[in-house]
């Protein structure tokens, strides 16, 4: 006997099931003529007869019977064979290289990272944790999470929200050098400036606040020694306010200096349209990123 087409049990088992063509035709998406062709072809293969008309529609005659367990296991069995291969096709594979700044990369994205290695295991990941913009032209990166708008062509972009910045001491320097009402109480108590960019002399500047680098008692333009600073008290410091509330020993300084908001953009080279790891990662990314710039955490202490 030839090898048995799986096409013809899976047309004995429908009408086996429903007891009908019409309804077999339907169950399976055919026709009722190719249904009538394939129970011929599998009776001259086995030969026997396989149904017998009744008022209640085809019945399977006592050897068909026998057949349909059979026929129902290779049914779930070529189910399964399906499934596994579809599961292998859409796999994702690969490795995506991530780039954002440094207090991007130390302070916020880890969690979201390892979040994303559960949900993506078999997609590997690069972080570049960098102040420079990485040029994604290039394909220095896939993925850049970035603070400023996206001025290059040939980008996608996707502007997740926005993230306030605020001044920021801890509990024990406030201790330590009383209250702060006013700006100028502000800068006579320390603030933490930056060495070689002039970026918050000329925001002082700007608001009525002539101050000159000297006025700064510690000065770093590497953004993570920066946040350590603060956090250890070294003097009061610029940092992302969603991100300063998340420690309970910072406590937000009120002042009348306007504090500029920073963008949060995620941007890609349009070629990773192309690439199915890639927009997964993206589209992980953004909405964990979206969703931490729409939890602002309570101020754990008054405002000094």
């Amino acid at each position: 006997m030839k090898n048995l087409n799986w096409a013809l049990l899976r047309s004995f088992l429908a009408v086996a099931e429903t007891g009908s063509l019409s309804a077999a035709a339907a169950q399976i998406g055919t026709t009722q003529p190719t249904l009538s062709r394939h129970m011929r072809e599998l009776e001259l293969l086995l030969g026997m007869p396989l149904f017998h008309r009744s008022v209640q529609g085809l019945e399977p005659t006592e050897a068909a019977l026998g057949l349909i367990d059979d026929a129902r296991a290779m049914g779930e069995a070529a189910q399964a064979l399906a499934r596994k291969a579809q599961g292998r096709s859409q796999r994702l594979t690969g490795t995506v290289r991530i780039s954002a700044s440094v207090v991007v990369a130390n302070l916020i994205l880890p969690p979201i990272l390892r979040a994303l290695r559960e949900a993506e295991p078999n997609i590997q990941l690069e972080l570049v944790a960098s102040d420079m913009a990485q040029n994604l032209l290039r394909r220095d990166a896939d993925i850049a999470v970035r603070m400023f708008d996206p001025t290059q062509k040939a980008l996608i972009a996707r502007r997740l929200g926005d993230t306030p910045l605020g001044f920021f001491a801890t509990r024990s320097f406030l201790d330590r050098h009383g209250p702060i009402e006013s700006t100028q109480a502000l800068i006579q108590r320390g603030i933490l400036g930056f060495d070689r960019s002039d970026a918050i002399v000329k925001a002082f500047a700007a608001q009525g606040h002539p101050v000159t680098r000297e006025d700064f008692p510690i000065r770093c333009d590497d953004q993570m020694v920066y946040w350590n600073l603060l956090m250890a008290g070294a003097g009061i410091g610029i940092a992302q306010i969603l991100l300063a509330r998340r420690h309970p020993h910072l406590v937000q300084i009120e002042t009348d200096l306007q504090m500029p908001v920073l963008p949060v953009w995620l941007v890609m080279h349009e070629e990773v349209r192309n690439s199915a790891r890639i927009r997964r990662v993206a589209d992980f990314l953004a909405d964990a990123l979206r969703n931490w710039l729409e939890t602002m955490p309570a101020q754990p202490y008054e405002n000094a």
